[in-house]
């Protein structure tokens, strides 16, 4: 029997013993060291299920109580007899996204966009959250000689923020702005950095999230509820407003400022998931030939592009980790700060079994 943090439903997350899962072919088992708290996770733990599935998930086949985590790194434990180009012993980062392989998304190659997709620690297939987990072979990224295990455990979110940049028509040189400082719109910053932006402009309501914003690569921190975000952003853009801009908040308001104040053939890149159907004001797109885009998780590929920017000095995460406890310890020292402390934290790790 192994330990592992589960969901049962809303505000009822539970340490159990569980079976240990077996390794079969084209899978690997991982033994967790090191897993992210998600603004994902904290919504389910709120709220009560809706990404994680209370019926039969189509690819899983299951549904709650389930094992949570899919942020985390680990180190390679067992391999399938038919897995050959990894070994045991080796630091991973694992990318969760489960994916049918068979629909018109997937067979584009857009696995995160499958018409049936899920993810380890929200949908099925165990999660970082225990001792051990097995993963199919195709979800392991190894974690370079030069990256710590801790910042492996944040190549998730970062990969959400790269992918919406790639999605995005950014170029180096470009003016930006972020809506949002929680965990992704802090890894847009991070990423868009490391990448060039050298106007970078954060709106976020917390003071303490909009100090973190600075520390972690924003040029300019606005106030939404005293700077009017769409003067300052033209103000500071030469006149004209920002090239593009990454909405990783999620509110109508933001939303409103956000396309006024990109510029004429700009584009504002959506990453939020909104908890509430949204107004879009089209004739601010179409008199100034605007575009707004879409963007969700990640594809294969971003982990490695992800955890070989950290390796060469181009991505330094580390100070987004403002806490790390124990499986033990998840709601009291986890989710409860998190949601009630969010300008303190960004991101907290539990460590199972710290390597």
């Amino acid at each position: 029997m192994m330990k592992a943090v589960r969901f049962h439903g809303q505000k009822d997350i539970r340490l159990e013993n569980i079976e240990i899962p077996k390794c079969g072919k084209g899978q690997v088992k991982v033994k967790p060291a090191y897993v992210g708290i998600c603004g994902t996770d904290l919504h389910e733990y709120e709220k009560g299920a809706n990404i994680i599935p209370t019926t039969p998930h189509p690819i899983t086949k299951e549904k709650a109580p389930l094992t949570l985590g899919h942020e985390f790194s680990g180190i390679i434990e067992e391999v399938g007899d038919d897995v050959t180009d990894v070994k045991i012993g080796q630091r991973v980062s694992v990318q969760p996204i489960i994916y049918d392989g068979t629909c018109g998304a997937c067979r584009d190659g857009l696995i995160n966009c499958c018409d049936n997709n899920g993810f380890i620690g929200l949908s099925g297939w165990g999660g970082g959250l225990s001792e051990h987990v097995v993963v199919p072979r195709s979800a392991i990224y190894e974690i370079p000689d030069s990256v710590s295990m801790e910042l492996g455990a944040l190549v998730e979110p970062l990969s959400v923020a790269w992918h919406s940049i790639d999605i995005s028509p950014f170029k180096k040189g470009d003016a930006v702005l972020v809506l949002g400082g929680g965990p992704i719109g802090l890894a847009v910053i991070q990423c868009l950095r490391a990448r060039g932006a050298e106007k970078l402009i954060a709106s976020e309501v917390s003071p303490g999230r909009r100090e973190f914003a600075k520390r972690l690569g924003a040029h300019y921190t606005l106030d939404p509820t005293t700077d009017d975000v769409v003067a300052r952003v033209r103000e500071l853009c030469g006149g004209v407003g920002a090239d593009v801009a990454f909405d990783a908040a999620g509110v109508q308001v933001g939303l409103d400022q956000a396309l006024k104040a990109i510029r004429a053939q700009g584009t504002l890149v959506n990453i939020a998931v909104w908890n509430k159907p949204a107004q879009l004001q089209m004739n601010d797109l179409v008199f100034r030939e605007k575009k707004y885009v879409g963007v969700t998780t990640f594809v294969q590929g971003d982990f490695r592009q992800v955890l070989d920017a950290i390796a060469s000095g181009a991505l330094k995460p580390g100070p987004m980790i403002t806490g790390k406890i124990q499986m033990d310890e998840i709601v009291e020292k986890g989710f409860k700060p998190l949601v009630e402390e969010k300008d303190k934290h960004v991101k907290i790790l539990v460590e199972v079994s710290p390597c």
